[in-house]
């Protein structure tokens, strides 16, 4: 039985009279089913619904780590581990928590190759410049990783994955909720009495702070995905003009205050942060979010640079991983694999957003 008359009989599809046809029948067969498709960063998580628009799925382990360890999960030291990707927005999440509260020393981490293929998904490659092997579990891939805590696990493989090498299991997967235990469950650790002090997400500011989030993820963390792969001008265009009305939302916020709720950084820069620094570089071309540059905004540029610079952020912003991983990953969207020579971006030039606001 052939190719062809395999997908006829499985999927009730047309016969086609040579390969050419039969990609445009898939094709066409992928926009009106809603066919799952490998076109984000991470294996299993994205999928094109009818009218074409990008839907990311939800993540599968939640358990909590708590300082008592009511939850089960006790914040130990040297306990637990974080496997993240450099080139990942939503794993550089917990890398800059983690280095805010000095954790270093607590938590350690494995880092995945950029390069990303999605038979196989995330990968670790010693041999590539800032990636690591598995330290801990001793596996080739992430997709080991989850199965070692799930034998049947079948769902998306990403990261950042939280480790508990005790008890040999995943903890959670949810980058949002990863790094608000960083921020409050591991105060016993940190390095120093500032860090132990700092509250990303402080209690009388958690309303703001969770409206803040509740339209910056979907229009503009998840915005540039959802414009990026798109699959028609109807869902690229009602994504994109959504991403540019909240990024001129957040430049009018910036315009009257140092960060998105006040005087004080909190979990709403950081989850904003990892977006803002990788538009200009990747995005703005690989994802069709060309309308305006983040460097176009007289606010919110000298607001990344303010972020960026803010002691140890730098050191979790490797740009030679985010730009490989997008835009050699993504053949789907840059067949050839070519990197982009630019743009040259100064983000340790002065801010003056302390003595502005």
């Amino acid at each position: 039985m052939t190719l062809n008359q395999m997908l006829n009989r499985l999927f009730k599809l047309p016969v086609a009279n040579n390969s050419q046809q039969l990609v445009r029948i898939l094709q066409r067969s992928i926009m009106d089913k809603g066919v799952k498709l490998e076109y984000v960063g991470t294996p299993g998580k994205s999928v094109i619904d009818k009218k074409g628009a990008f839907q990311r799925a939800q993540s599968a382990f939640r358990n909590w780590i708590t300082a008592d360890g009511s939850s089960g999960f006790k914040a130990e030291s040297g306990r637990y581990h974080l496997y993240v990707s450099f080139a990942c927005p939503w794993a550089h999440r917990t890398l800059i928590v983690r280095k805010l509260k000095g954790l270093e020393d607590v938590i350690s981490v494995n880092v995945v190759d950029w390069l990303l293929n999605f038979e196989t998904g995330w990968e670790f490659n010693e041999k590539r410049d800032a990636s690591t092997s598995d330290t801990v579990n001793g596996k080739k891939f992430m997709k080991e990783v989850y199965k070692k805590a799930d034998p049947d696990y079948n769902r998306s493989i990403t990261v950042p994955v939280l480790w508990d090498k005790q008890k040999n299991t995943i903890v959670n997967n949810e980058s949002s909720e990863i790094i608000r235990m960083l921020n409050s469950e591991f105060n016993a650790f940190c390095k120093t009495p500032e860090q132990k002090q700092l509250d990303l997400y402080p209690e009388d500011r958690r309303k703001e702070i969770d409206e803040v989030n509740e339209w910056i993820y979907p229009n503009i963390n998840n915005g540039v995905y959802r414009s990026g792969f798109a699959r028609s001008q109807e869902a690229y265009d009602e994504a994109v003009v959504a991403l540019f009305e909240a990024l001129d939302k957040v430049e009018s916020i910036l315009s009257k205050q140092r960060y998105l709720v006040g005087s004080c950084m909190t979990e709403a820069d950081v989850r904003l942060f990892v977006t803002l620094v990788r538009f200009d570089k990747v995005y703005e071309q690989h994802f069709k979010c060309n309308k305006k540059r983040i460097i176009d905004y007289p606010n919110m540029w000298p607001y990344v640079r303010d972020i960026y610079q803010t002691e140890g952020i730098a050191e979790t912003v490797n740009m030679e991983h985010i730009k490989n991983h997008y835009m050699v990953s993504h053949r789907s969207i840059n067949p050839f694999g070519i990197v982009s020579i630019g743009p040259e971006l100064d983000f340790n030039a002065p801010h003056d957003r302390n003595r502005t606001f």
